[in-house]
């Protein structure tokens, strides 16, 4: 201030506290507070106490904290101060240079600032900067020897304009060395925050990986401890008809006096069991797979109803609960659905419901909304967790009551069902409270049929119409060649028999029949090898698949030419379904039996019968289910009063035929106050 006089000289700290003072509010305004004011906090932090740093994670007063775009969350004004590398983004446009490239770039073509590299205008700018410096260094200089020596003032200020040039191209190469500085700390500072957003995603795809491989071991030992729980519930499931089975045989092959009758029907029962059990497992693997194949049944809703009611209503009745059959509103008299599997998954739910009820009843309520037909199963026994309704729908799984573990089974019940559910187009849900009970509630669209079609009665095919035709046979086990050979001989085809594929290929030469029976498992050649050099050999002769290993039949993809058979056929084979499969392929007329002429039967209120306490005895088994305890009484009835011997056959023909609902009525009738004699 000396070169405006001695008094503002001494003033000029005033002077220059002043002018700071007012210069302050004045960049803030031209600038609008990007190189001024700090960022303003939020609103919502108006009401908060304390507030964390994100960085150096101390609380602060909401005053004195702000939010940073960089680290996404608040920080403290210290920790704002001392961050330097993230080059206050919070501050668009506030640096220097960027400021310099602003104040230049409307004197600049548009062409001109896209072409020229950015590291020119902090050159210029950090070169403007040490040129007035020096400047006003040397002109300082020159001002104070001028007064010193105003003679020699001429020569003074021709050195310093020497020594200005000298310095400003030093300034110039400093100036550049500085910019390619900062340029290379800000690419090693870009690389290095790349490297670091690179470690911190394979850290994270590390983290990714370890919790998908705890989960999966977790997946593994509850897959583990599921399978060996189904294993244990299979082999008990396994073993109980395989001991009813082994002992009746043993009881047939030695004589006794066990009735044949009975010892077969038990036979054929645990057969059954072993044959849906199996099936079962089949049917998850055919899903799972996609080879399940439906059909599109004609199917009389009514009489299909009627038939799963009959089945459950005479267990119901045996154990000695309750059981209803509710159709609301007006159903179709026929629909069309695959009627297996619709059974199967009534059956699979409606088994549930009475093996899992002690105590109550059990109800298949069926009503229709639209073409969407409502089947509803619902019992009143030990009901399900909500924790378990879960992963009740999963493989092998039961739930964790005491109650549903202590009865056996295999888990796979409602897994079919759910599947099969899905299948069809619908869907199952479940609503249950522990200790009263739980609804299974399966939703399908069955389209409605035309009622004019004809149920077709089951009669037993006795021969075919025509010409005899061959059927060779290829299988290694000779039980099942002897029995398919039993059913085919019987109907009058010409068979053929061998137990490998090598003699299956020789005796097709020399036979030519109209059908291979093959099974894909035998010594040397498989049966899908004979069939694919029987298939080029021939466009006449038909191959049919009758084999237990459902897994190793392929299925053709949509873009690959068809197989080399015409037809398969699960073990153990159904002797209907196996005879629909022949005639189909055969174009065969079937003959069938002639049906039987009705019978008139004779009514038990004009038969001899028992005393009256006969009767009460039969009334009673009867509502208790006991079967077999009718049938002794029966003979016992038969052997004391030989008069009563047709009314008591006809009992036991009403027992046998499981029309314990007829029984019951003929009983109750007889048994009447006003009937007594």
């Amino acid at each position: 201030m000396g070169m405006f006089g001695p008094l503002l000289a001494a003033m000029s700290t005033f002077i220059a506290f002043a002018t700071a003072f007012a210069a302050a509010p004045l960049i803030a305004w031209g600038t609008g507070g990007r190189t001024y004011l700090a960022r303003r906090g939020r609103a919502a932090w108006a009401h908060r106490g304390a507030i964390a740093c994100s960085i150096c994670e101390h609380p602060f007063e909401p005053e004195d904290m702000a939010y940073c775009p960089v680290y996404s969350g608040p920080i403290c004004s210290l920790c704002c101060t001392l961050e330097a590398r993230c080059r206050d983004m919070c501050k668009p446009r506030s640096r220097f240079s960027e400021q310099v490239a602003d104040l230049l770039a409307p004197a600049t073509p548009r062409w001109t600032r896209n072409k020229v590299d950015h590291r020119v205008f902090p050159f210029f700018g950090i070169l403007l900067l040490f040129s007035l410096a020096i400047a006003a260094l040397l002109g300082l200089i020159g001002y104070e020897y001028g007064i010193l020596a105003p003679a020699q003032r001429p020569v003074i200020d021709e050195t310093l304009r020497v020594v200005f040039l000298a310095l400003f191209i030093l300034s110039a190469l400093a100036a550049w060395l500085l910019v390619l500085a900062h340029a290379s700390r800000r690419a090693a500072e870009d690389e290095s925050g790349h490297q670091t957003t690179m470690l911190l995603d394979e850290i994270t795809a590390h983290q990714r990986t370890d919790a998908a491989l705890k989960k999966a071991k977790a997946a593994a030992e509850s897959a583990n401890t599921a399978k060996s729980r189904y294993i244990v519930g299979v082999i008990h499931e396994i073993r109980a008809p395989l001991n009813a089975i082994f002992g009746y045989a043993q009881l047939l092959e030695n004589g006794g006096t066990l009735r044949p009758e009975d010892a077969v029907r038990t036979i054929r029962r645990s057969a059954a069991h072993l044959s849906n059990l199996v099936d079962g497992l089949l049917d998850i693997s055919q899903i799972e797979t996609g080879a399940l194949q439906l059909h599109r049944d004609h199917v009389d809703f009514p009489d299909f109803l009627d038939q799963i009611v009959d089945m459950f209503r005479l267990q119901a009745t045996a154990k000695g609960i309750g059981f209803f059959d509710e159709r609301v509103g007006t159903l179709p008299s026929f629909v069309h659905t695959d009627e297996k599997r619709l059974r199967q998954i009534l059956i699979n739910l409606l088994s549930n419901a009475l093996k899992y009820t002690e105590h109550g009843s059990a109800t298949l309520r069926v009503q229709r909304r639209g073409q969407v037909t409502e089947f509803e199963v619902i019992d009143t026994g030990h009901g399900i967790r909500p924790e378990d309704i879960k992963t009740i729908f999963e493989p092998f799984e039961r739930g964790h009551m005491p109650a549903a573990n202590a009865v056996p089974g295999t888990g796979l019940g409602l897994t079919i069902s759910k599947l099969l559910s899905e299948i069809l187009g619908g869907e199952i849900s479940v609503e249950s409270t522990p200790g009263k009970g739980s609804t299974f509630r399966v939703r399908l669209l069955l389209s409605e049929a035309n009622g004019n079609a004809l149920a077709r009665t089951a009669r037993r095919i006795t021969g075919y119409a025509g010409a005899r035709q061959k059927i060779l046979i290829a299988d290694d086990d000779a039980d099942h060649v002897r029995l398919l050979s039993e059913i085919l001989l019987s109907l009058g085809f010409i068979v053929i028999t061998t137990g490998d594929g090598a003699n299956c290929l020789n005796l097709f030469d020399d036979a030519r029949p109209n059908l291979v029976l093959l099974d894909i498992a035998m010594p040397g050649m498989s049966g899908l090898e004979v069939a694919a050099q029987l298939c080029t050999g021939t466009a006449t002769t038909k191959i049919l698949i009758v084999s237990g290993n459902l897994h190793d039949a392929p299925r053709p993809a949509q873009d690959q030419p068809p197989l080399d058979y015409d037809g398969f056929l699960a073990k153990p084979i159904d002797i209907r379904a196996l005879l629909e499969r022949i005639g189909a392929l055969l174009s065969l007329d079937w003959i069938f039996e002639s049906p039987a002429q009705p019978v008139q039967k004779s009514n038990p209120a004009n038969m001899p019968r028992p005393a009256a306490e006969h009767l009460a005895d039969l009334l009673q088994l009867g509502r208790i289910g006991y079967v077999r305890g009718i049938e002794t009484k029966l003979t016992a009835i038969a052997k004391a009063e030989p008069q009563t011997d047709e009314f008591c056959a006809h009992l036991r023909a009403l027992v046998r035929g499981f029309e314990l609902a007829q029984y019951m009525a003929c009983l109750e009738s007889l048994t009447e106050p006003n009937n007594h004699d």
